[in-house]
């Protein structure tokens, strides 16, 4: 299936009247699993809509959360970050280069939740810390560490 029908299908079904700026940022947002900031999208999309105001992209974006398409992460203490990918999957971040990536595991799914069947989710966020393999490696040629 095409992505810009996936991404206005993505839309409908969650109650959204897919406008161009809309797909637009959901296709980015699809399209770079970097987590990016409103700032980030913002200059990203900007060159291909002149029109597009950095307003815009924010109140699209809170749009989009609130309609459970996409979701926010707090990781990143001085931006919000912003998430295509809803499924349970929690998210590491280097604390040397600053990148952020998506982590999966089972004890994630909200079926290994079971016993709690009395309690109900509407959300959760898990986050880690550390040092990317780059980050580490570096760290190791720099201190001659591990030769």
């Amino acid at each position: 299936m095409d992505l810009k029908y996936q991404i206005k299908d993505r839309l409908m079904s969650a109650g959204v009247k897919p406008s161009p700026q809309r797909m637009q940022v959901l296709e980015y947002l699809t399209e770079h699993p970097v987590h990016p900031t409103v700032d980030m999208i913002f200059l990203a999309l900007s060159p291909a809509i002149p029109t597009l105001s950095k307003t815009t992209v924010y109140n699209t974006l809170k749009l989009l959360e609130e309609q459970g398409v996409i979701q926010s992460i707090t990781i990143d203490e001085k931006n919000v970050r912003y998430d295509a990918n809803t499924s349970a999957h929690a998210h590491f971040k280097c604390k040397g280069c600053g990148k952020i990536e998506d982590l999966y595991s089972e004890v994630l799914n909200p079926n290994a939740l079971e016993k709690y069947n009395y309690l109900q989710f509407t959300d959760a966020q898990v986050y880690y810390r550390g040092y990317c393999t780059e980050c580490q490696k570096e760290f190791n040629e720099r201190f001659s560490i591990n030769k």
